[in-house]
């Protein structure tokens, strides 16, 4: 724009002080009118304190930005939004850098952002809302989950808690309800599931129609180290963090940010200004705990200096205020940033004002950021809780947080008080002295499945037929259509499996094809170690909205791996069911059948005897089992999908663990319709130490030789940067063996030769021994691993 920029900034916290740092940077800036602004606002190059009007009197702000030739306004905290300060500037014309009183609903009734959640699908914590106290005590009473009480209304970053105990959530709703903890705030209340994750606080620029965002940061609510106490506005933040993964970032902008600005314009109060988007990083994916409709505190103070020199904050405000924010590139220094917030002693009880303080300069990319701070006859005092904050960047997140309280030290006044750990959580030791990751850890537990079936074993044998064993814990499930009087008919054999969480990789590439190939092998390799030649399959396929090309490539992909199978595929079911799964997400599963006569059943546990041979068939890779784990520790490495692999140069993570399950029909026919083999075991979910026994009689045990194979790349990272146990690593993935096979001593070397033949890379891996000597399934050699 031609004409000059006048400011009046509105608030007088640190938030409000690094905007004026920052705006008045720009060129295009002439001056900052900070109302009432505090002890650092007036040390900024072109700001100016002004308190002869009060920052609650919209009327006397208009007037007073008309006297001075302001042409941007822009307001710092969350209650004149709410009140609606954007519609008296606009009235008479003047720009505003906020949303409308309509849009600021978002944060000033935490009931209408539930609701506005709810009818558009963006991932959030099941809640309910009340405004009975007596039917919010019957609730509380009512349910077994951990809560979350929030005050509906503004209550200055403080009507939030999270009680431990149904007692403790008895108490807190009363003192928001009847005791009026938090004064009118209190009159409706959100009571809410309590979420477990890492949480995610992220500031949007926004148009009405584009976003920009700021990187990630993370906040510390509570008052004392290690997360404990009661919260606060803000301890301390940093950036950018290590859960924010590119993946993760592009899933949040898909899932969550850009549906909350479309949402908002369609429904007629397009969002206009910083929208601060909290979320908890869960198990199940990101969701939303909270929006503020302005930029945030502490977080602003710790992401503005992240802003590049050449992105001017003012033009981006303008472009938001004029709808070209399309135009606009927001540029980040790739460095870290930390803010290390100082409290008067007491907060967030009672504390003092007025305490006299000495505040010095700091080193080189240190920032001082004044809060509740005052000048009053020539002496800089407190004047609130959060009293004042100190802010480093350097070129990592160590180095920032070590600046910062380096920083600290230049602050001093009686009986302050600041926390000691901030950016703890993203400084955790890493390699080899990281957390152990397992698959339980990673939010699956074999054991429970294993005692599913232990427990539904009596249910399923209920309802046996002639022909029809009933019995689970098998590859595949049996009927004997002679036995069920169908004469001279053979053995059919059915499986049904889906693909996992590997579809979640597939939807971050964009790439189906090939887990329609897994689905596909998942079932026709429990087929096959029964003895069965598949020859049909089905699929399902279950989506919120039906798009074409993702279903027609899946599809493609299920016919590809049932053309491998020799299987026909004979028909399907898609399912459109919105609200069950989000945007592109989709479930799929499949289930194969395939037929034997009775001399070719595997496995022929009664023919199996000590020293009998075990056999690995080479997998193609992580095949599709354990992604749940996988996930986890591609999100801790900090990388994304696109990037390049670690374990191969050639190509890019996802493509590689993309890669499909092998499918190990037409190999293993020819050796099981010979009757080489006495059993099969498919390795898929259990690794190893689960699925070898499946195919064991009850007095031997299969004792395997680790070191007989390479543990291949992919999996040798996995274990190394998740630093997965290598009993673990056994228990959860194929290691590079999809299938093992008992074969007699006799006929190991025929049955090697032959697999070779039709394509196979076959290792001698072990041997059957008495049960006595191990467990079901022993892993010698497990040091070869490391």
């Amino acid at each position: 724009m031609s004409e000059p920029i006048r400011i009046l900034l509105v608030g007088n916290g640190g938030r409000e002080h690094a905007l004026a740092w920052k705006l008045s940077q720009s060129p295009l800036v002439e001056s900052i009118i900070a109302v009432p602004g505090n002890g650092g606002t007036s040390t900024c190059p072109k700001v100016e304190n002004n308190t002869s009007v009060k920052a609650d009197d919209y009327p006397g702000l208009v007037a007073f930005a008309q006297k001075n030739n302001i042409n941007l306004v822009v307001p710092g905290p969350e209650a004149p939004l709410v009140d609606g300060i954007e519609g008296y500037f606009k009235a008479v014309g003047i720009r505003c850098y906020g949303p409308s009183k309509l849009a600021a609903r978002m944060e000033g009734s935490k009931t209408f952002s539930k609701d506005f959640m709810k009818r558009h699908n963006i991932p959030t914590a099941a809640y309910e809302n009340f405004s009975d106290y007596e039917s919010a005590r019957k609730y509380l009473d009512s349910i077994d989950h951990n809560v979350v009480l929030k005050a509906s209304g503004l209550a200055a970053g403080k009507g939030v808690i999270i009680p431990t105990t149904k007692e403790e959530a008895q108490q807190a709703l009363k003192e928001i309800m009847l005791d009026k903890e938090f004064g009118a705030a209190g009159d409706e209340v959100v009571i809410e599931e309590f979420l477990e994750g890492d949480e995610l606080s992220i500031l949007s620029f926004s148009d009405g129609y584009t976003i920009r965002s700021l990187p990630p940061a993370q906040d510390h609510k509570r008052i004392f180290d290690g997360d404990q106490g009661p919260n606060t506005g803000g301890m301390g933040c940093y950036a950018p963090t290590n859960i924010a993964t590119k993946e993760l970032i592009e899933e949040i902008e898909k899932t969550v940010l850009q549906p909350t600005i479309d949402g908002m314009r369609n429904e007629g109060f397009p969002f206009l200004g910083t929208l601060f988007t909290g979320l908890m990083i869960t198990k199940t994916g990101p969701k939303v705990l909270e929006y503020n409709v302005r930029f945030g505190d502490p977080e602003t103070q710790t992401l503005l200096p992240l802003l590049s020199e050449d992105t001017d904050l003012a033009k981006v405000m303008i472009a938001c205020t004029e709808h070209w924010l399309s135009g606009v590139t927001v540029k980040v220094d790739q460095k870290a940033s930390a803010t290390v917030v100082v409290a008067a002693g007491g907060y967030p009880g009672p504390y003092a004002k007025g305490t006299p303080m000495q505040v010095s300069t700091p080193a080189a990319d240190t920032n001082i950021f004044h809060a509740g701070t005052a000048i009053k006859d020539s002496q800089l005092q407190t004047a609130g809780g959060r009293v004042i904050a100190a802010q480093a960047t350097a070129e990592t997140l160590e180095q920032a947080v070590k600046k910062a309280y380096l920083g600290v030290e230049h602050i001093k006044f009686d009986k302050m008080f600041y926390r000691k750990d901030i950016a703890h959580r993203a400084l955790k030791p890493t390699a080899s002295t990281q957390e152990a990751l397992t698959y339980a850890k990673a939010g699956v537990s074999i054991d429970a499945g294993n005692a599913l079936v232990e427990r539904i074993k009596k249910a399923v044998a209920a309802t046996r037929q002639p022909g029809a064993d009933a019995e689970i814990g098998g590859f595949g499930g049996e009927v004997d259509l002679a036995k069920a009087g169908y004469a001279s008919a053979p053995i059919t054999v059915g499986a049904i499996d889906g693909v996992g969480t590997k579809l979640m990789i597939a939807q971050a590439m964009d790439k189906h094809d090939t887990v329609g190939i897994d689905l596909v092998a998942m079932n026709v390799n429990d087929l096959v170690v029964q003895g069965a030649k598949p020859f049909m399959f089905l699929d399902y396929y279950g989506c919120s909205q039906l798009n074409l090309e993702t279903a027609a490539a899946f599809v493609e992909g299920v016919a590809a791996g049932c053309i491998d199978a020799t299987c026909t595929l004979v028909g399907g079911e898609t399912a459109e069911m919105p609200g069950m799964y989000q945007k592109d997400d989709y479930d799929a599963a499949g289930c194969a059948v395939g037929a034997m006569t009775q001399d070719l059943r595997l496995p022929r546990k009664e023919d199996m005897v000590e020293g009998d041979v075990l056999l690995g068939l080479a997998s193609h890779g992580v095949h599709s089992n354990g992604f749940s784990l996988v996930r986890k520790i591609i999100a801790r490495e900090n990388l994304s999908y696109t990037d390049t692999a670690p374990w191969d140069e050639s190509t890019s993570v996802g493509l590689s663990l993309l890669t499909p399950t092998r499918i190990y029909v037409r190999s293993l026919l020819s050796v099981t319709n010979k009757k080489l083999v006495k059993g099969l075991s498919h390795i898929t979910g259990g690794g190893l130490t689960e699925n070898v026994p499946r195919m064991l009689p009850a007095h031997l045990s299969a004792e395997i030789d680790v070191a007989a194979w390479q543990l291949p790349p992919v999996f040798k990272w996995l274990k190394q940067a998740g630093n997965v146990p290598a009993a673990e690593m056994g228990r959860t993935f194929n290691t590079g063996l999809g299938m093992v096979a008992v074969v007699s001593q006799g006929n190991a070397q025929e049955v090697k030769a032959a697999l070779e033949a039709a394509g196979e890379k076959v290792y001698t891996i072990g041997k059957l021994v008495s049960r006595s000597v191990g467990e079901g399934c022993d892993l010698l050699n497990l040091a070869s691993w490391d």
